[in-house]
Formats: C-alpha cells, sequence, structure tokens
C-alpha cells in the first residue's frame, strides 16, 4: 500500500528524526515529503541533512524549500556579508556549530540538495507548501512572501482554488500538536522547542511524533478532533452548570 507522509519542520534535530524514521519504515512505494526547514535552531542540522540525503534511496522523497533554507543558500553563496550575517542570526549559528563552526566544512551534497528543494508538490487531493498560501492563485505563483514568511496565526486563507486541503508547517504550535483547520493541516510542532517533530500520512490522518529525547507517539487526527470535541462540550456543560 502506497502513502503519501508529510514531515515537519525538523530545525536540526536529528534524533527525532531518525526516530520518526525507524517507526515510519519507509519503502520505495511511499512518499515523504519534507515540509521545510530542516536547519537552524537546534544543534544536529549537519546530520539532518545527511539523513535526508539518505532517504532517495529508501523512498519517493520530496523536499520543499523553506525560510531557513532560504536564508542559509543565499547567506552561502551571495557573497555580501549582510546575508550571511542575516542567516547566522535567525538559526544559522547553530547550524555552522554541526559543521564544526565553518562554512568551508559544509559537504558539497549538502549544497547541492538545499539547491534541489522544490516550492511546493501536490497530489490529486493535498498540495504541500512550507508557510502559506493565496487562496485565490494557482500554486506556482504564490508569492515568495506568503509561501515562505507569513505565519497562519497572522492570515489563515480560505480553502484554495484547486479544492485541495493544504498541508504546511512555519508556524510553531506550542503545545505540541497538529493544527487541524480542516482545510489547512499546519504539522510544524516546535521540536526544536522541546516538543515533538511530526510525521503525517495525509490519506489515513495517521500521526507519528518523536522528540529529541527519542520518545514516540502515534496518534491520528480522527482522535485529535474528538478528544476537542469532548474538551469543547465538557467546558459548554461546565459554563451551563455555572450559570
Amino acid at each position: 500500500m502506497t502513502r503519501t507522509i508529510a514531515i515537519g519542520d525538523i530545525h536540526g534535530c536529528a534524533t527525532a528524526l531518525k526516530c520518526l524514521l525507524k517507526e515510519i519504515q519507509p519503502t520505495r512505494e511511499d512518499t515523504l515529503v519534507g515540509i521545510g526547514d530542516y536547519v537552524d535552531r537546534g544543534m544536529e542540522s549537519a546530520e539532518v541533512i545527511e539523513t535526508l540525503v539518505n532517504l532517495v534511496t529508501q523512498c519517493r522523497f520530496i523536499p520543499l524549500i523553506g525560510n531557513h533554507e532560504l536564508m542559509m543558500y543565499k547567506g552561502l553563496n551571495s557573497g555580501v556579508k549582510s546575508d550571511f550575517d542575516f542567516w547566522v542570526q535567525h538559526g544559522g549559528n547553530a547550524t555552522l556549530a554541526s559543521y564544526g563552526g565553518r562554512a568551508e566544512n559544509i559537504p558539497q551534497h549538502h549544497l547541492t540538495f538545499l539547491s534541489h528543494c522544490i516550492r511546493y508538490f501536490e497530489t490529486d487531493t493535498h498540495f504541500f507548501i512550507h508557510a502559506n498560501f493565496v487562496h485565490d492563485l494557482p500554486l506556482g505563483q504564490q508569492p515568495d512572501d506568503i509561501a515562505f514568511w507569513t505565519h497562519i496565526r497572522d492570515f489563515a486563507p480560505p480553502r484554495h482554488i484547486s479544492g485541495k486541503t493544504a498541508v504546511v508547517g512555519h508556524t510553531p504550535q506550542t503545545e505540541g500538536d497538529i493544527l487541524d483547520l480542516d482545510h489547512i493541516q499546519l504539522i510544524d510542532t516546535y521540536c526544536y522547542g522541546d516538543q515533538w517533530l511530526t510525521a503525517l500520512d495525509v490519506e489515513t490522518g495517521n500521526v507519528w511524533q518523536a522528540n529529541n529525547r527519542g520518545d514516540l507517539r502515534t496518534t491520528s487526527l480522527k482522535v485529535k478532533k474528538a478528544e476537542l470535541e469532548e474538551k469543547k462540550n465538557r467546558i459548554l456543560n461546565q459554563r451551563r452548570r455555572a450559570a
């Protein structure tokens, strides 16, 4: 059975990533979509990139580009010191440390990986983009400031004109749970902030999560929806009794 699994913002958390992949056990029939932001903030970015590079031998791996890959690639290649400094100030210092503190230590195949990351990916039912989208523009025409930089908490668009469900990252969910808005599934669950790295099977709704201690937990979007509905009803009942 083929699966399409999206992996949320990794941010240099190689321990969580390896734990997640061990549990998922991707095969050549599976499509894994990285939502971007593989590097920065966490301390294992070099190991994360190496792990992702090796994924292509196990499954169909689709790496999307996030704003942190954009900053890193520009900082390393533009030749402009302010671009390099901007990246370092926004989490790139941790990435450099994972390469021994020197940009010259970054292997060429890691830079090649960054250059091959793509803007978006879509299936018959879902599309995947790093941060956000304009609902009435085709995916190939999404502006950079929205696609890579705009948080869902600041701008939550209606369903895209394609009718497909959006899977995004970028906006950290500090409680460690997926934000499910029905037409948008937000899977940045704040791994680098001592929460969880998330993998979502977009067809079944199955969810795997791992953290930097190597702990693992599983659930599903259906279970989470039921839990939220129960919590909502419990709060409403408490208010009625107090009235």
